[in-house]
């Protein structure tokens, strides 16, 4: 009866995409594991528990609003990694099974990301969260992938791809005169080990790949709903595109979720499965018919003259649209965060996980990991007011040596005992020429520029 529902040449497609977003999940949960103590935790710069207090449940669905200690916290983390754990191994259990698995990742993500705050108001988590929501109906390997499903993961992908390539177009003067990679790879949030080289390639090779970019993200996610083969020729396009994005960069896990979207495009030799359950069908269609309403938001966004990137319509994060760089920096500034005994100094400096600091040390691979205060921190030294509900709660941890604030750091230059004053500067980092790598052997020459907090003490704040 649901023979018509059934997409059986797509097997392979559905498990590259279901592992590796049970891989994602599992990502998103060691982050939120590692990092909620400083960020989100009773003692963090934003904690969930006052959150809560003042935003109701119908505005931020979380399970943290039964209860939201540390202990509790952990325990949502582990839960997730486990479930995460649990989803690799998903296509052996009942249908039934299966969406419980799912839809307990989802939950419990959902969770985190209602209460994240500032942290987590990135478009890779709604994007995470609305691919994970649909793979709960995409079923295990014991049964055909449902059709609808496979289209509404391309229809997501679609919208990445198409809404990043318009906003680019209608956000920055650079990405239509194709000089946009004269500045983007030395002034994105967080450079990766290869940032630097693919910063110095010739001008006319950074045009070409702007010019190849807006191919990719403007024409070719069309494509994706063409017949076979091209259906697939456009998702390997896609994926060579993100592939040359991760080496780039640090984007999280963008680059990563983009190219398991893609596998949902790509067909191959039909496996002998059997037809969905009645049940599990009648979901899938009326799974279908909520996005087919739900795309009237990101469609009328990506068409209208006010678009806007990486916006959630409902609480559900189901139905976004997204985008990225829709506008270029063409200088980049650095918030160096220092402390001192005395107000004159000597001045000592925080090093930071994945951020530029000294401009000695290569940039780091970060990316799929995410490190939110590093990312928090580039927002910060392009407007100041980026900062304003966690900088000042920030700079108080420095000064009483607060250890869940000081673990999200690389180095503490007072282990022993907290400094008197800190302070945060502004300084203006490039990436070093070949010449002075070669003479003084940093990968950043960087001169201070202004103050960004002057120097405060406990008395102060």
């Amino acid at each position: 009866m649901w023979h018509w529902l059934s997409a059986p040449e797509y097997q392979a497609a559905r498990f590259a995409v279901t592992h590796l977003i049970a891989l994602t999940y599992l990502i998103g949960f060691i982050c939120f594991l590692r990092q909620f103590r400083g960020l989100l935790g009773e003692d963090g710069l934003t904690p969930v528990v006052r959150f809560v207090q003042r935003v109701p449940f119908r505005r931020a669905p979380s399970v943290f609003h039964f209860r939201s200690s540390d202990r509790w916290l952990a325990g949502v983390a582990w839960t997730g990694i486990a479930a995460s754990a649990l989803a690799q191994f998903a296509d052996f259990a009942p249908v039934w099974g299966w969406m419980l698995v799912w839809a307990l990742l989802w939950v419990l993500y959902s969770s985190i990301v209602n209460v994240g705050q500032v942290w987590y108001g990135f478009g890779w988590e709604s994007l995470l969260l609305e691919a994970g929501f649909l793979v709960i109906f995409l079923g295990p390997a014991h049964i055909a992938p449902p059709a609808p499903v496979l289209w509404l993961l391309c229809w997501l992908l679609f919208r990445v791809e198409f809404g990043a390539g318009l906003i680019k177009l209608r956000g920055d003067s650079c990405w239509r005169d194709l000089t946009a990679l004269h500045y983007h790879h030395e002034t994105q949030p967080m450079p990766g080990p290869l940032s630097r080289s693919f910063h110095w390639l010739p001008r006319p090779l950074h045009k070409v790949e702007v010019l190849a970019n807006h191919g990719t993200q403007l024409v070719v996610p069309f494509l994706l709903f063409a017949p076979q083969p091209v259906a697939t020729v456009a998702a390997a396009i896609i994926v060579v595109t993100q592939v040359w994005l991760m080496l780039s960069g640090n984007f999280a896990w963008l680059n990563f979720l983009t190219i398991t979207l893609a596998f949902a495009a790509v067909g191959g030799p039909p496996a002998a499965l059997p037809d969905p359950p009645g049940w599990f069908a009648v979901l899938v269609l009326a799974v279908t018919a909520l996005f087919v309403v739900l795309a009237y938001w990101p469609v009328r966004n990506m068409l209208g003259r006010g678009q806007v990137m990486n916006r959630s319509f409902n609480r559900l994060h189901l139905g976004n649209t997204y985008g990225a760089f829709g506008s270029i920096t063409r200088v980049r500034y650095e918030v160096v965060v220092q402390g001192a005994d005395e107000p004159g100094g000597p001045w000592r400096e925080y090093e930071f996980k994945g951020k530029p600091g000294d401009p000695a040390r290569r940039p780091p691979q970060i990316a799929p990991y995410h490190l939110r205060l590093d990312w928090l921190m580039w927002f910060v030294a392009i407007n100041p007011s980026y900062g304003r509900t966690w900088l000042p709660r920030f700079l108080r941890a420095l000064l009483r040596n607060e250890p869940p604030v000081l673990a999200l750091l690389r180095h503490n230059p007072f282990p022993d005992a907290p400094p008197k004053w800190v302070k945060a500067d502004l300084y203006r980092y490039r990436f070093t020429t070949r010449r002075d790598r070669r003479a003084t052997g940093d990968h950043w020459s960087r001169t201070r520029s202004s103050d960004l907090v002057p120097p405060l003490s406990l008395d102060d704040l």
